[in-house]
């Protein structure tokens, strides 16, 4: 089982892109992860359908064959991080591949939505991208040491 994570851009600010970078590292010694960056659209003359799926087209064309594809949407459904880390144990025993997809600043097209197997909010209001990368990142970290065992969760 590998876990991927697709996001539209990169985190620009230094201190946000720090703190990413820290709990995707931390979270890598729980669960195989892989990350990748695609370009962002440029919205200059284009309608915001046109950039989601310009953006969509990039995202999903990394997500690996068979893999379960999990929208992070601000529509989709809460789980506390006990629920998440089943989730994600459940994944590894049964060894299936999950990637999470974060979208640029307009969120993800129909096209990426109707690929995904499920829909994750990561908090009830809507996050910058860059956010969102970081509290995925935390919650992968913070299901590793739940399934572990481990003290970090309280």
């Amino acid at each position: 089982m590998r876990v991927a994570v697709l996001v539209v851009g990169r985190a620009k600010a230094g201190g946000l892109a720090d703190a990413i970078a820290e709990y995707e590292t931390r979270a890598a010694r729980y669960w195989p992860l892989d990350v990748h960056e695609v370009k962002e659209e440029s919205s200059r003359s284009r309608t915001a359908e046109h950039v989601k799926a310009a953006e969509g087209e990039r995202l999903l064309a990394r997500v690996s064959p068979g893999a379960r594809v999990i929208a992070c949407d601000p529509g989709g459904e809460e789980l506390d991080s006990a629920q998440f880390a089943a989730l994600l144990g459940s994944a590894r025993d049964t060894a299936t591949d999950t990637t999470f997809v974060i979208g640029g600043a307009h969120g993800l097209g129909d096209f990426v939505l109707s690929r995904a197997s499920r829909r994750l909010s990561l908090a009830p209001w809507t996050l910058p991208h860059e956010l969102a990368r970081l509290v995925l990142a935390e919650q992968l970290y913070r299901a590793g040491t739940i399934a572990r065992g481990e003290p970090y969760h309280k």
